[in-house]
């Protein structure tokens, strides 16, 4: 298991002592996960995208914004793929605190997910 976080980069976010547990686990797990993913997440989403439509590489830049979010948000089977190509990830002390409060984890991978690829899929 120790092998997985040495494939993760270490990022450097600072903490303060107003960090919340929850704000650690996002900054120091699912921040480096989403970053050693993010080949994988943009590449299984473009194809994603390029299924359920077919010319979504000619849409402007704010169609496919949305598109993404809404993908994202309301296909239950996609969703449900990125959090588990995270949680896959994980290491069994990350996996105690996921379980801890997975419904805010969920919100927060797929929030932060969605940026990605909105930042990356132009």
């Amino acid at each position: 298991m120790q092998e997985k976080l040495n494939l993760r980069q270490s990022l450097n976010i600072l903490q303060s002592e107003n960090t919340t547990p929850t704000e650690s686990f996002q900054n120091q797990t699912l921040r480096q996960v989403l970053k050693l993913q993010n080949d994988l997440l943009v590449d299984f989403f473009r194809n994603y995208a390029s299924k359920q439509n077919a010319d979504f590489d000619s849409l402007s830049t704010a169609k496919k914004h949305d598109f993404i979010a809404q993908s994202v948000q309301k296909d239950t089977t996609l969703k449900n793929t990125f959090i588990g190509m995270c949680i896959g990830m994980f290491i069994l002390e990350e996996l105690t605190v996921y379980h801890s409060d997975s419904k805010t984890f969920n919100k927060r991978i797929i929030a932060m997910l969605v940026e990605r690829l909105k930042d990356q899929i132009k």
